[in-house]
């Protein structure tokens, strides 16, 4: 019934208050549309489909610490930035409303620990051997 509630909630009788007699408000009968809506449209992130560092850097993914412009500067033929770094870092920044030098750090951290690496660089195996 919960995934099939838009074709049947417009079709079914307002539900009365348990505590008061009639029926419930317009507003209160579609805050879970409301919601709902609200939810997914945080959850849908549209993707940059950029393939060069000009178009990177018109979708925000740069900064003064990580600056494009030298690259755009030097028509580099290259790429530009790795394609699944680009849309999470992207999805980062659209979804936790932050900057791209914060969500590029949560993004490297996230991968870090995925990869057993610590916070400070240094991998988090026991065994691991450091020379000084």
């Amino acid at each position: 019934l919960y995934a099939t509630r838009n074709l049947w909630k417009p079709h079914a009788p307002p539900i009365p208050y348990l505590t008061a007699p009639g029926t419930i408000p317009e507003p209160l009968y579609n805050l879970s549309s409301f919601l709902s809506n609200t939810l997914n449209s945080v959850r849908y992130v549209r993707l940059p489909t950029s393939s060069t560092f000009a178009e990177d850097a018109e979708a925000g993914l740069h900064s003064s610490n990580f600056n494009l412009a030298e690259n755009i500067e030097a028509s580099d033929s290259r790429r530009g930035l790795d394609e699944h770094a680009r849309q999470e870092v992207h999805r980062i920044m659209k979804v936790r409303k932050v900057g791209f030098d914060e969500a590029r750090r949560m993004f490297m951290e996230e991968r870090f620990g995925r990869e057993g690496i610590g916070r400070d660089g240094r991998p988090l195996d026991r065994k691991a051997v450091f020379f000084s």
